[in-house]
């Protein structure tokens, strides 16, 4: 029933390191090319860190699995070179309705506001996404991808690890000074150093199926609680490209798994939800989730992102969403302790930061799991009372979850320096900028985090007296003109005020007014050099 889609197959190519008397030496090698390990290695290739990708398929298709990417993401793909493409294909939305049977109990806006470059969020099937990934990957020269290239054993040492790869040749060795591991859900990698999840497993059961039709549907996310068509359950419809919309129907912990996949099953439940049956069936799954973590995210030089460090529910597009932030948070890290700018304890503030993002994603997927398929009667008594409330009290809209859509991580972190000033606007401490649209010294237009890209950078406001020195100082009505004041009104901005980024794009530290001591400072404690003497 599933068409498997190929878009493209790439054919395994010896390396030379198959012909070394001796295991071949190399920074990084990560393990996994879906997004968060494209993603991982990219941003490394990008910041010059020569980066192996092992991978044990050689394709990009078969089913489009994840499909929803927020802003957040979208805004770290775009300083990767990868979110022109996936912009220019996906389907833009903000919008999101809940509805009780057929009438609508509200609907939401996930970015009422103007001036920011990047949407809400972008629906967009998963293989598309990795190739635009794959795409950038080959340009980089510092990106090498070997397909086809299975790790089957992994021996971890002090200063490294030693990895032994399968291939259709034969196996080989290689040395990794580190190894990142984004190998995913049944990650080979967690299994060879004994690593266990800790959780919940929910039991019901889903329906996710991907259908082909000409809709008149708005491009928005609609959610149904008990609809006519499937009563009892839960409903979840979204559009994609190419007239392609992905449904889910809760199914219930009984349902017979490979029953529920055959045509005798699904084309009535999809034509019973549609009215029609004007529509062809492109993939097919059903699928039950996990809601848990490895207990640590870093276990020498062996790091663990994406899937094969957290799993979560579906439900608010929280998968690889967290997965590209942990690549986000992860590359620049290892890039500043491998060219030794910093010290190698600063790879424990990924475990720490990324670690409470997974607690975070889990509560909040949790908390959805259990209001969407209740567990007991007591649950589904809540349930129902919060959606009859809601009908006609607005607090109550605000406790009915239909999945807490993904939102970026506020990390309460040591990289960061407490504030000493009291501060408004949207800009948080330990949380990435606020977009804001600005002009550069030409009067070309530019979006600020464009500018600051992904470097350690001062952004400062002139006050008259001497601008702050760094490694990198942005000058606001000098070097961005913040020509529509939604910069100032984001970041709380006065004459004198500094602010320190950090690579990741998150706010590392902000003063009223910062002698040079405090930026230095700051700037150290951002690389974990908290504790030493500068």
């Amino acid at each position: 029933m599933n068409t498997r889609k190929v878009l493209y197959q790439f054919g395994y190519r010896r390396c030379p390191d198959q012909d070394r008397p001796s295991p071949a030496q190399h920074p990084v090698v990560v393990v996994g090319a879906g997004p968060v390990g494209l993603c991982t290695a990219i941003d490394l290739a990008q910041r010059g860190i020569p980066v192996v990708l092992l991978d044990d398929a050689d394709r990009i298709g078969e089913g489009s699995r994840g499909i929803c990417y927020a802003k957040r993401t979208l805004e770290i793909l775009d300083r990767l070179g990868a979110a022109h493409p996936c912009l220019e294909k996906g389907v833009t939305w903000k919008i999101g309705k809940v509805f009780q049977n057929n009438d609508l109990l509200y609907a939401f806006d996930l970015l009422p506001e103007d001036g920011h470059k990047m949407p809400a969020f972008i629906n967009l099937q998963q293989y598309y996404l990795e190739h635009a990934l794959v795409e950038r990957a080959a340009a980089l020269p510092y990106l090498e991808i070997r397909w086809r290239n299975k790790v089957v054993d992994l021996k971890r040492r002090n200063d490294g690890a030693t990895l032994t790869v399968e291939t259709p040749e034969g196996p080989y060795d290689l040395d990794a000074e580190w190894v990142v591991a984004a190998d995913g859900a049944r990650s080979a990698l967690r299994t060879m150093l004994g690593l266990e999840f800790k959780g919940e497993v929910f039991e019901d059961r889903f329906l996710i199926a991907d259908v082909r039709m000409k809709g008149s549907f708005p491009s928005e996310r609609w959610f149904w609680f008990d609809p006519p068509f499937h009563d009892g359950h839960s409903a979840l419809l979204h559009k994609q490209p190419d007239d392609v919309w992905r449904i889910d129907l809760q199914l219930g912990p009984d349902a017979d798994v490979k029953a529920e996949q055959t045509p005798e099953r699904v084309m009535p439940r999809l034509r019973q939800m549609l009215g029609h049956d004007d529509f062809s069936l492109e993939w097919v799954s059903v699928y039950t989730f996990q809601c848990r973590r490895l207990e640590r995210f870093v276990h020498g030089r062996v790091v663990f992102v994406g899937d094969a460090a957290h799993q979560v529910s579906p439900f608010g597009a929280r998968g690889a969403n967290s997965g590209i932030q942990d690549a986000d948070n992860l590359a620049w890290k290892l890039a500043f302790i491998i060219n030794g700018e910093a010290p190698e304890r600063l790879i424990e503030s990924y475990d720490i930061e990324r670690s409470a993002a997974a607690d975070e994603n889990i509560g909040h997927s949790t908390r959805s799991t259990d209001f969407i398929a209740p567990r007991s009667a007591q649950e589904l008594r809540f349930r129902d009372a919060t959606l009859s409330l809601a009908r006609h009290a607005p607090f109550a809209k605000r406790m009915v979850n239909s999945g807490r859509l993904s939102m970026p991580s506020t990390y309460d972190t040591p990289l960061s320096t407490p504030d000493a000033d009291p501060w408004s606007g949207s800009a948080r401490l330990g949380a990435p900028l606020p977009d804001a649209p600005m002009r550069d010294r030409s009067g070309q237009p530019i979006w600020l985090l464009e500018a600051i890209g992904g470097e350690e950078t001062i952004l400062h406001i002139p006050n008259g007296a001497q601008p702050p020195t760094g490694s990198r100082v942005l000058i606001i009505g000098d070097d961005l003109i913040d020509e529509h004041g939604f910069f100032a009104q984001r970041f709380d901005a006065s004459p004198g005020s500094t602010y320190l980024v950090r690579p990741d794009q998150h706010l590392a530290a902000r003063w009223r007014h910062a002698p040079p001591s405090l930026i230095e400072n700051a700037s150290r404690r951002l690389k974990g050099f908290e504790g030493d003497r500068a």
